[in-house]
């Protein structure tokens, strides 16, 4: 249903996850402050919201800078009006062995991917916690739980965003406050991630299957705006690690070191001479997809079915008491085809006589 008076930040707006986000806030008639470094990316973004029926605002901005986030804040609520959903999205990564990882690489993605979180949570508490309303959605990952090879640095601030969350919402919580945020876990998913990130292993990167298409976790997120959930795991993969991981850490720690190698690698060489967007994004509009759709899916059950689980909840109690009333109809139906005729009744008021005294027929 159309919401004009939605106001949502999205960062990472420019490709990928973010950009199919903001697609789907657009078609709600929603206003859209659009953040991510690469304005190619965010024109692109802006024109395609508004042709889905959405207003859209551009700014350039890098999360990992405090005040950039704030400023961008501030242009948000002046253009668009107040902001009613902040979503935590942008991210960098780097693929390589721990071993081989620099300093400044590991400090770049924390800045980003974690810090940006963060800066962003706060700029968007200044605003929401006075007027005691907002939601705040921090796009997540099955390895916010579960740390896999090769991704120490994302796994990481993946971890560390989780912590931060709950801490959080512990504390929104003490104060009564009826501002929300809410962690929506992801899957492995056929985005911009796998083309521009920086790469230290031989073979180019590629998401661990089963692959998303990003509109099924962008859907997760919108409903979150508007459903009360503390939080939403995306895929059956998802649920799955973050359950294995729960039950079977050193079995999976096993698993991971035979298999999270070669399932994290195409098997192309890597590009050496391709840019990443570690530093600085990659100049051009990248778009919503990577260059895995011929292996991803495009929907999944167990996203509908936790979406759902209310409407799902109440046909299965409606199909209980149907069942329930069916039964008593049925066992009264049996109880009175098993009775034996009625008649008169015989006790010792019968002229005196009891039941031992009758006569026999």
């Amino acid at each position: 249903m159309p919401n004009t008076q939605e106001v949502v930040v999205i960062t990472g707006a420019s490709a990928g996850h973010g950009r199919a986000v903001a697609r789907n806030f657009a078609r709600r008639g929603a206003k859209i402050g659009l953040l991510a470094r690469g304005r190619d990316g965010l024109e692109a973004a802006k024109r395609e919201v508004e042709s889905l029926g959405g207003q859209a605002l551009v700014v350039p901005t890098d999360v990992s800078d405090a005040e950039q986030v704030e400023a961008a804040a501030q242009a948000v609520e002046a253009e668009l009006g107040p902001i009613t959903v902040w979503v935590n999205n942008a991210m960098v990564s780097v693929f390589s062995p721990v071993k081989k990882l620099r300093p400044e690489e590991v400090a770049r993605v924390t800045e980003v991917t974690y810090l940006g979180y963060v800066y962003g949570t706060m700029a968007a508490l200044r605003r929401m916690l006075p007027r005691d309303r907002g939601v705040i959605i921090q796009v997540g990952s099955a390895l916010a739980y579960r740390g896999i090879p090769l991704q120490s640095a994302y796994c990481g601030a993946k971890h560390a965003i989780q912590g931060f969350t709950e801490s959080l919402r512990t504390e929104l919580l003490h104060d009564e406050s009826r501002v929300r945020v809410t962690m929506v876990q992801m899957p492995a998913m056929n985005t911009t991630q796998f083309s521009w990130s920086k790469n230290n292993m031989g073979h180019n990167p590629q998401p661990v299957p089963p692959i998303y298409e990003p509109e099924v976790a962008a859907r997760a997120v919108v409903w979150a705006a508007s459903h009360d959930r503390r939080e939403i795991d995306v895929g059956a993969s998802t649920v799955g690690a973050i359950v294995a991981n729960k039950i079977a850490p050193g079995v999976l720690d096993h698993y991971l070191a035979r298999r999270g190698y070669s399932s994290q690698q195409s098997p192309e060489p890597a590009d050496r001479s391709r840019p990443d967007n570690l530093w600085k994004p990659v100049p051009g509009d990248h778009g919503v997809h990577g260059p895995f759709s011929d292996r991803s899916a495009r929907h999944s059950p167990q996203v509908w079915t936790t979406l759902h689980r209310g409407t799902i909840a109440a046909i299965a109690g409606a199909a209980l008491a149907v069942a329930g009333v069916s039964a008593g109809l049925w066992g009264g139906r049996r109880a009175a085809k098993a009775a034996p005729p009625a008649g008169p009744a015989l006790t010792s008021a019968d002229g005196g006589r009891h039941l031992h005294e009758l006569p026999a027929v």
